[in-house]
């Protein structure tokens, strides 16, 4: 109900926006206020992929991500958003239709702003980039784990987003007006989007970085919290994590709430000039995660701690993109990314992608891409195999 109430909220906005443009007044001063600064958009990622993991061979298309987005000021000094995903199924909080930002921020000052709501957290230079204008046909491996995309952590896909207030700002404007320094610094519930927090205790996470010229960026980023389950689990030893047995030999399964930690830094690195794209990031995490995803359809969750897994996590990536030629006057791009991940802190699990690829944006609304790539991953008996990846983006 909630959706179709959001999904009517949307198309009476659009109708609103319309009149507008046709130069209908509305009756009062405040809507004509509202209603001349409304935007209505939204993008639509189509995708093939074939990949030839042994076992798991794979072959089909899909559509990777489609979304509609509402925004606009009041009074001058806030800007709104609320935006919608829309494909997936209803089986659970990470495929199924639902609300991925719903926020509002305070922008009066360039040096000091406020926001508040669900938003993208501010962790790495990747997570907030537009999935079209990323690059490749996914985030790094490193981003989707450890910001809150498919986080290791077993919260549900969050598309790097949480609930929290944050206060960022550019300071120190060169003789041109270019910031030199930017600063954000978030407080968040720590158990992603559309979710209340469980524990009581909230996520700090923060970013700075120098942009000592134009187009470049050179940040760190900190963050600390923990993540929290309510549900039933077997009970371990504290310092071993085996199973405790009752008198009968039996393990001791209870319910009550589970809490990992989450310490995570992030070192990054972008310049971005004239068609050319350098970015980089080495991202570690440290605490355990459950051992499956947070489901909706289940109102007890399973709490039991994946401590197999280990409580140490590490990735780096490394990307350059170059413009090479002209198509009905638009960019090509040929492209390159080394991406590796490593789930328990050793290089024995890695995984790792090679990937090669092109991309032309035909108009500023639509966008094709392809790649290639050689994966490497170590967990599996046969770590060798191919991947091939076609998306179409579109934006309105």
């Amino acid at each position: 109900m909630k959706q179709k109430a959001i999904i009517a909220l949307l198309v009476a906005a659009a109708s609103l926006q319309a009149n507008a443009q046709t130069g209908e007044t509305p009756t009062e001063e405040k809507k004509l206020t509202l209603v001349s600064n409304l935007k209505l958009s939204g993008y639509l990622i189509s995708q093939y992929q074939w990949a030839n993991q042994e076992g798991a061979e794979s072959n089909g298309f899909n559509i990777r991500m489609a979304r509609v987005s509402l925004e606009g000021r009041v009074l001058n000094d806030f800007y709104w958003k609320t935006q919608i995903q829309f494909n997936g199924n209803t089986a659970t909080l990470g495929t199924s239709p639902r609300v991925v930002d719903v926020f509002a921020e305070w922008q009066k000052f360039k040096g000091f702003r406020v926001k508040l709501g669900q938003f993208k957290r501010p962790f790495t230079f990747e997570n907030p980039l537009h999935p079209i204008d990323q690059g490749f046909m996914s985030f790094g491996q490193s981003v989707l784990k450890l910001s809150g995309f498919s986080d290791r952590t077993g919260e549900a896909a969050s598309n790097g987003r949480d609930i929290g207030l944050q206060f960022q700002g550019d300071l120190f404007p060169n003789a041109n007006g270019r910031a030199l320094l930017h600063y954000q610094v978030g407080v968040f519930n720590g158990q992603g989007i559309n979710v209340k927090d469980a524990d009581q205790r909230k996520d700090v996470i923060g970013g700075l970085w120098v942009m000592p010229i134009k187009g470049m960026r050179l940040g760190v980023f900190g963050w600390t919290g923990s993540y929290a389950r309510v549900g039933n689990y077997t009970l371990v030893d504290p310092d071993t994590h085996a199973p405790i047995l009752d008198g009968s030999g039996n393990t001791q399964v209870v319910k009550g709430k589970q809490t990992v930690e989450k310490r995570r830094f992030a070192v990054s690195g972008e310049y971005v000039s004239k068609g050319w794209t350098f970015r980089s990031e080495y991202i570690r995490s440290t605490g355990y995660g459950f051992k499956t995803v947070y489901n909706t359809k289940f109102d007890l969750q399973d709490a039991n701690i994946n401590y197999a897994a280990g409580d140490k996590a590490y990735g780096f990536y490394a990307l350059a993109i170059a413009p090479v030629a002209k198509i009905y006057g638009k960019t090509m791009h040929v492209k390159a990314r080394f991406d590796q991940y490593c789930p328990n802190g050793t290089n024995a699990t890695a995984k790792t992608l090679y990937e090669v690829g092109v991309d032309c944006e035909l108009s500023k609304m639509l966008k094709l891409s392809a790649e290639y790539a050689r994966v490497n991953d170590k967990s599996l008996k046969t770590p060798n195999y191919n991947l091939i990846d076609f998306q179409v983006g579109l934006r309105f």
